[in-house]
């Protein structure tokens, strides 16, 4: 990355105060101590400590926050170098053309594993599905200009899904396509659990389609059940009534799995309230390099 800022640098592609910023979530390896080293060694290379783990989303937004007054715009990528950084003139070519939001789109999934690949299309399909408006293969690898950022710190809500915050937000949009490149080092630490979360956070953010299903579920519940109870009437006038437990065990257990699935769901959504009513601070800074 130094050498293509460096280059973006000598071609006056951008300014010469232009910087890297690292956030580190968290982490309790080596990291900090190792961009301390880095920051004294280059000026250019500047860093933000998170006081604890607060998740991808919160650690992308403590970045963007932290440097919306710095520059005129600002590209977040992940630090584990899949995102090919080679895609930044191109990101730099749509901002110049007027887009304020430019969006980098996978064209291949890399070396990821099966169960991952599969976990992602199911993942994007969701979104889809739920009209989140999130662009398929679309990770956190964008540029936005400094207004974009300046909307986006009005945005107060606890459960973050940038992907949907940006998507909707209606400023002009583009997409540069990048290739996914090897893992420098390391493994994902973004597990089944944090994705499936991730999902969550998106489809009961910015999607009221689950309690609209909900809805139309019950009113077909109640149409089937309308129909069974003509059905039972008529079989008893005509005596030929069938005699066992399955008629009436079988659609209570459904009916109650169905009841226990809705109630889970309109959980979320409440919960989703409970934590955005206590409105703790969604991360918290413990020490910045400058």
């Amino acid at each position: 990355m130094g050498a293509v800022l460096s280059d973006l640098k000598e071609k006056g592609r951008v300014a010469t105060e232009s910087f890297l910023y690292f956030v580190d979530d968290g982490s309790i390896d080596g990291t900090w101590s190792l961009l301390c080293e880095l920051n004294q060694a280059d000026r250019q290379i500047k860093a933000l400590k998170l006081a604890r783990n607060f998740g991808h989303q919160n650690a992308v937004l403590a970045g963007l926050l932290s440097v919306r007054n710095r520059a005129d715009c600002v590209i977040s990528m992940d630090a584990d170098l899949q995102h090919d950084e080679h895609a930044i003139y191109a990101f730099l070519d749509k901002y110049r053309d007027g887009a304020d939001i430019v969006n980098g789109i996978r064209r291949t999934s890399g070396s990821d594993s099966l169960s991952k690949k599969l976990g992602t299309s199911a993942f994007y399909w969701l979104m889809k599905s739920m009209r989140t408006g999130v662009l398929r293969d679309h990770p956190d690898y964008r540029l936005v200009s400094s207004r974009v950022l300046d909307a986006l710190a009005d945005y107060k809500e606890v459960n973050l899904f940038l992907r949907g915050i940006f998507a909707n937000m209606g400023f002009q949009s583009e997409v540069v396509d990048f290739d996914v490149h090897q893992r420098f080092a390391g493994t994902t630490h973004y597990s089944w659990t944090k994705m499936i979360g991730l999902a969550l956070d998106g489809i009961t953010s910015f999607s009221v389609v689950p309690l609209r299903m909900i809805a139309i579920g019950g009113v077909l519940i109640t149409l089937v059940a309308l129909a069974l109870s003509v059905f039972v009437v008529v079989s008893a006038v005509r005596g030929n009534v069938v005699p066992g437990w399955a008629s009436t065990v079988l659609p209570i257990y459904a009916l109650g799995g169905l009841q226990i699935m809705i109630i889970g769901l309109v959980a979320e959504y409440i919960g989703k309230i409970y934590s955005e009513v206590k409105q703790r601070p969604r991360f918290i800074c413990e020490q910045e390099l400058s």
